[in-house]
């Protein structure tokens, strides 16, 4: 995770833009030859998707929607999001107009389609990709484009509804040199930040219409997963043509389970190069850190996720390591960390994360 750099804190300053720490890294680019899916190397382009209303919608996942972009297997492309539900949110905590760039307000105002909460970049279309298909993410940079957040729950939101009937937010600063957070009126209480995009996914089937952007699914979108921070892998099932990948619901930080319903809502850049796997199949997303191969398991009920990401570890070590499903199975019984993911999104989700550390052959 690269939160800061040595440029020291990002500085505000009322009625200019926010300065974006290697802003340069938004301009289209020819970067390093690499090897593609057939082995011959092939030049790679590094694609831009600023903070424009012309590369966000709003809330949703659509088959039909036009793409933002068109990139080609092993492609970069580098982003700027807006924090979700908008700045109205951070009106409502406290920040003052001069806090908000530019860019920001005109993403604002001019977005009418707003099914979900989440402004989403893209879609990105994946020349050559196809149903069946499985689409490598690989999360290369974060960063934030603005060095606050705030969190909060609605009323009779979250996990504990009937203890909370009214709603309430926060305000959080974010120091980016030391890589934490304070909260508004808590004085002794100091947050490592860990950002990451809490909605990642491609296009459902075009039979399927838009998609609320709330609500994970089988195209996988709002996972809401605090382990894919920078220097992690996602791998996610195409189901159209040109997977029309979005990405966006930027966190600063977050609990498993996210239990009040929202994390510290921020606004992020980051960059992402994306591999087209033409010889692979997957029902389900899965994920890879450094340190963990990672399962998912989403579904209204928290039992059958948890048998879900079990399963999806079971079918990996199968598939990919060459154990037989028992061995697996018991395997997943004395090393594989369940974790919840999140309670509050209609759709609940648990994580398994299974060490690499295991395996003496990679």
């Amino acid at each position: 995770m690269i939160p800061n750099d040595s440029s020291g804190p990002i500085e505000m300053a009322p009625s200019t833009e926010l300065p974006v720490r290697r802003a340069a890294a938004l301009l289209p680019a020819i970067v390093a030859s690499a090897a593609g899916l057939g082995g011959a190397a092939e030049a790679q382009t590094t694609h831009a998707l600023p903070l424009t209303p012309e590369n966000i919608h709003w809330g949703y996942y659509d088959a039909s929607l036009e793409p933002a972009v068109r990139i080609r297997s092993g492609d970069s492309v580098t982003f700027e999001n807006l924090l979700a539900r908008g700045l109205d949110r951070l009106r409502l905590a406290g920040f003052g107009e001069s806090r908000f760039t530019d860019a920001m307000r005109a993403v604002e105002e001019a977005e009418d389609v707003r099914l979900g909460a989440h402004p989403l970049n893209g879609p990105i279309l994946v020349e050559g990709a196809e149903p069946g298909d499985v689409l490598e993410v690989r999360i290369v940079d974060i960063g934030f484009l603005a060095p606050y957040g705030v969190s909060g729950h609605l009323p009779g939101g979250g996990t504990l509804p009937d203890d909370f009937p009214h709603g309430a937010l926060r305000r959080f600063e974010i120091d980016t040199i030391t890589s934490t957070a304070t909260m508004q009126g808590v004085e002794d209480v100091v947050i490592p930040v860990r950002p990451f995009f809490g909605s990642i996914g491609v296009a459902p089937p075009l039979l399927s219409g838009r998609i609320d952007s709330r609500a994970p699914g089988f195209h996988v979108g709002n996972l809401d997963n605090r382990e894919l921070v920078e220097g992690t892998t996602v791998y996610l099932p195409v189901h159209a043509d040109g997977a029309l990948l979005s990405i966006g619901d930027g966190h600063a930080a977050q609990g498993d389970g996210e239990v009040s319903g929202t994390a510290i809502e921020t606004s992020l850049y980051g960059t992402i190069e994306v591999v087209l796997h033409k010889d692979r199949t997957l029902a389900w997303p899965r994920a890879e850190t450094p340190t963990h191969y990672v399962s998912m398991g989403l579904d209204p009920d928290l039992d059958e996720a948890a048998r879900m990401a079990t399963r999806e570890m079971v079918r990996f070590l199968v598939d990919e390591r060459g154990m037989s499903a028992s061995d697996a199975y018991i395997l997943c019984s004395v090393a594989l960390d369940l974790r919840v993911t999140q309670l509050v999104d209609g759709t609940k989700g648990v994580h398994g994360m299974l060490a690499k550390a295991l395996f003496t052959s990679r």
